[in-house]
């Protein structure tokens, strides 16, 4: 055997292990993407209902400051009014 030959011997196998080894490593990635999409899911899902939530709350306090500017001018009217005095 020439030295060529017993190189590409060598070679042959060694290729086929690398490529089986890449190929392994994919599989892995594959998995690892797997998982990081699965946890993006679920942070989208807590996103999208803390914005809910946010949106909730942002109504209830605007209903509440309509309320408050409601009652301000009576309160205000009540302050202003002269004092009675009691019966008796």
């Amino acid at each position: 055997m020439t030295l060529s030959t017993q190189h590409l011997k060598l070679a042959r196998p060694l290729g086929v292990a690398l490529i089986a080894l890449s190929l392994g490593a994919c599989a892995s990635y594959k998995e690892d993407f797997a998982k990081v999409n699965t946890r993006l899911d679920a942070l989208d899902v807590k996103v999208q209902g803390a914005a809910q939530s946010a949106e909730s709350a942002n109504q209830s306090a605007q209903q509440a400051n309509q309320r408050l500017d409601q009652i301000e001018g009576r309160v205000q009217q009540l302050e202003s009014a002269p004092r009675r005095t009691p019966r008796g």
